[in-house]
């Protein structure tokens, strides 16, 4: 008689067996069949503990391409740190320095390889750090308005001080602005002017805006006016002199010859304190008067300077 098989062992406690078998096939499944993923990602490049008396003379690529490989969970977890290439300047010196990128220059979690690492190296040019003052000299084009002439431009700040590698702030005296146009203007007033900067000083110190204090004057002409009557008044409404007229040498303003048909009314002539007993020659004062909105006129002579009062 043929016996059956004992089948006891099996289904013996049958939910913990099955439990285990559940177990083993998760620990498979997270640890040989969960997804993989090769994947280029972008790290930065961190320098530390560069000397305070140094400082990087060269552009240099400040990130670093790394293909990995790893399970698809490990990754992403990985991706929300902030994994860097450290690189210890501590013992830097001037020079070149040639920084090597392989899979053992990077850290990353335990489960995650790298399987390639561009560029493989990075070259920095270690320089002293240096100071220097730049004087700035101002770039100008074009002349004011007809009347006008420009009688300063300074600028503020007339020079900046500029830190850097000492063999690129050797490398320049002075700087320049931009062209600062001055075509037709016919104020004085502050203008905005950008520095004009090599490559070099522009990736030290960016774009840099300075300003230029225009002043302008008018342009003056020397003139003889003749012709100016004088006021008697203040010896006697019906004073009479001889001349009874007088001239001046004066500087006017251009723009006040152009729009004045007699020059004359720009002036006001006074007989000065009367004669001393039995004197007859009084003193002439002339004063200009100067329309608003242009520069005072100067007077530097009056002919003639005294007159004679008629009895």
């Amino acid at each position: 008689m043929t016996r059956k098989p004992d089948l006891t062992f099996v289904t013996k406690h049958w939910l913990l067996k099955l439990l285990s078998l559940l177990l083993s096939a998760s620990l498979w499944y997270f640890v040989v069949a969960e997804d993989r993923l090769d994947l280029t990602v972008t790290i930065p490049l961190e320098l530390r503990n560069l000397p305070s008396n140094l400082v990087i003379g060269n552009q240099y690529k400040k990130d670093i391409e790394v293909v990995i490989s790893g399970p698809r969970r490990l990754i992403q977890e990985m991706r929300q740190q902030n994994i860097s290439r450290p690189v210890d300047l501590s013992k830097a010196e001037p020079g070149p320095l040639v920084v090597k990128n392989d899979e053992d220059s990077i850290h990353l979690p335990y489960g995650i390889t790298v399987q390639r690492v561009q560029p493989a190296n990075i070259t920095l040019l270690i320089d002293r750090l240096a100071r220097k003052d730049f004087p700035i000299i101002p770039v100008t084009k074009g002349k004011p308005a007809a009347g006008f002439e420009l009688e300063s431009l300074t600028l503020n700040p007339p020079q900046i001080t500029v830190s850097g590698p000492q063999a690129m702030l050797e490398k320049e005296n002075i700087l320049k602005t931009s062209v600062i146009d001055l075509d037709g203007i016919d104020k004085s007033g502050a203008l905005q002017a950008h520095l004009t900067l090599s490559e070099a000083l522009l990736n030290l110190i960016g774009e840099t805006v300075i300003e230029a204090n225009v002043t302008l004057k008018e342009i003056m002409l020397k003139k003889i006016v003749r012709g100016i009557p004088i006021d008697g008044k203040s010896i006697d409404a019906t004073a009479k002199f001889s001349p009874a007229t007088v001239a001046v040498e004066a500087d006017i303003p251009e723009r006040l010859v152009q729009i004045t048909p007699e020059l004359s009314s720009l002036f006001q002539a006074s007989a000065g304190p009367p004669p001393d007993k039995g004197g007859s020659e009084v003193l002439v004062l002339v004063r200009a008067v100067t329309p608003p909105g242009h520069s005072p006129i100067v007077i530097h002579a009056v002919t003639p300077d005294k007159v004679r009062l008629q009895p």
